[in-house]
């Protein structure tokens, strides 16, 4: 395991030194956790009335409208892998790993477990992860859960009016394929297209 610090993070991301994510980060830690599954929300209004999400679509973003959301709860695999047509914000509201792949190692919708990398990224601390980078919820590192903010451009991970011939999009701006082990992620209709050992991240 690698921390998003290291110069190894350099090839799936970035990370964002110069946007204070205090504020963000407090309003995050009010929104109570599920006891078991995962939550996300692509918007959340406490977050959008921020400063930093104004910042964040101006300065990462340049101008485009974007979405501020959350995603929370309890998570500690791998489970499945998704990726969109831009960067993502992420903002560590608890301390977090990520488990990232590279878009080019998927082929014909499918790819092992050992090519993705596990990241470590501290509270606080701001992430670009690039639009080649494969991701997916984050894993947990505390027995209370998880919180990471997500910021993509609007619309994005919002329902589709009529499902596109490519059946690995799942949502707007949104492909994912499913660890095979993951059989209610299949059965709603997600491609099992990860093979191997579904990672756990163990604390």
């Amino acid at each position: 395991m690698y921390s998003v610090l290291d110069e190894e993070f350099r090839k799936f991301g970035r990370v964002i030194k110069n946007i204070d994510t205090k504020e963000i980060v407090k309003a995050g830690k009010l929104i109570e956790k599920p006891e078991t599954e995962v939550r996300y929300l692509p918007s959340e209004e406490s977050f959008e009335k921020l400063a930093i999400a104004e910042r964040i679509r101006t300065e990462v973003f340049g101008t485009l409208p974007t979405e501020t959301g959350y995603c929370w709860g309890h998570s500690s695999f791998l489970n499945a892998t998704e990726w969109h047509t831009s960067s993502e914000i992420n903002i560590a509201v608890t301390p977090i790993v990520l488990l990232l792949g590279h878009l080019w190692e998927i082929e014909d919708g499918k790819t092992d477990s050992t090519k993705f990398t596990a990241f470590y990224v501290p509270e606080g601390v701001m992430i670009e992860v690039y639009a080649t980078t494969t991701h997916y919820c984050p894993c947990q590192v505390q027995d209370d859960g998880f919180g990471c903010v997500v910021v993509l451009p609007k619309g994005t991970n919002t329902q589709l009016e009529a499902r596109p011939e490519d059946k690995l999009i799942v949502a707007k701006n949104k492909w994912a394929i499913a660890h095979v082990d993951n059989k209610p992620m299949i059965e709603r209709g997600v491609t099992p297209g990860i093979g191997g050992t579904n990672i756990e991240i163990r604390y």
